[in-house]
């Protein structure tokens, strides 16, 4: 059985690729509903065999998961998975104190000076 450390590991150096990052990006974008593979190639102007790669280090490392639906694969990501690496990698954030961590919530697009702020009013 894989220890989370090592999971953490493989999930992280499975986003480490800018193709996969890309994937795992784009099936964020799209929720739970997910993706063909062909439309996740025709997005990115990936070659479906070069794809299917991707996508099999990306669902072997948890971060996302497959499911047929009549001739198609579905792939979509796995937020239980995210949401947990995320707990991990922000785990001991602080020495002990989340409070001061805030910016981690911090709503994508916010500016360095709302992140600032935050991070001030947190200590």
């Amino acid at each position: 059985m894989e220890s989370q450390e090592e999971q953490t590991v493989a999930q992280l150096g499975a986003i480490a690729q800018s193709t996969r990052l890309a994937v795992f990006k784009t099936l964020i974008r799209e929720g739970s509903k997910g993706m063909a593979a062909g439309v996740i190639a025709t997005t990115l102007s990936v070659a479906p065999n070069t794809l299917s790669s991707h996508l099999g280090i990306l669902q072997r490392s948890g971060l996302i998961r497959a499911e047929r639906q009549g001739r198609s694969v579905i792939y979509s990501v796995d937020m239980e998975a995210v949401s947990g690496l995320i707990d991990t990698l922000v785990h001991d954030c602080c020495a002990g104190h989340p409070e001061a961590c805030a910016v981690v919530d911090r709503p994508i697009g916010g500016t360095a000076a709302e992140i600032t702020t935050r991070a001030n009013s947190a200590a």
